[in-house]
């Protein structure tokens, strides 16, 4: 019913479909401010990134889903995967695709050698709390994220 394959550059537009309706089903639509050409240059220019890959329905071709991947470095685990997003679409959820999809992320993190793998998941969301359960998944606590927005840096470090 569906094929799981490496993510190619003239993925990206549907990729990034996918990326609005997570922002829309994360209630955050307003916090996209990535752009189809800044995945472009970001995952195929001279220094990539990332990686993802794509579940596409057999009968169609049509992509419904995709894992999004990058790597980190943990100074207690050492090379990790960090899976940064990881989207069925509404309509195809609960058919197999994001298991497929899951389990295709898992392979590579075996394959790139890393001690394991990482991702977040936001605390209303039972649906992915319940699916990442079934694969005995760990869930910290005690850890806040922080970030900072470029145009903060640049307004930070200006005055000094």
């Amino acid at each position: 019913m569906y094929t799981i394959r490496r993510g190619q550059k003239d993925d990206i537009p549907a990729v990034f479909e996918l990326i609005n309706e997570l922002a829309v089903y994360e209630r955050a639509p307003e916090q996209v401010t990535n752009t189809v050409a800044m995945m472009e240059e970001d995952g195929f220019g001279k220094h990539p990134v990332y990686g993802f890959f794509v579940a596409e329905r057999a009968d169609t071709g049509k992509i419904i889903g995709t894992a999004i991947y990058y790597y980190r470095y943990s100074t207690w685990k050492g090379k990790r995967l960090y899976l940064e997003d990881y989207i069925v679409t509404e309509s195809e959820r609960g058919k197999g695709a994001g298991k497929l999809l899951f389990e295709r992320v898992m392979m590579q993190c075996l394959e790139d050698g890393c001690t394991g793998m990482m991702w977040q998941v936001l605390d209303w969301n039972e649906p992915a709390i319940h699916f990442y359960k079934k694969y005995n998944s760990e869930f910290d606590s005690g850890w806040i994220n922080c970030h900072l927005q470029a145009e903060d840096i640049e307004r930070m470090l200006d005055r000094e």
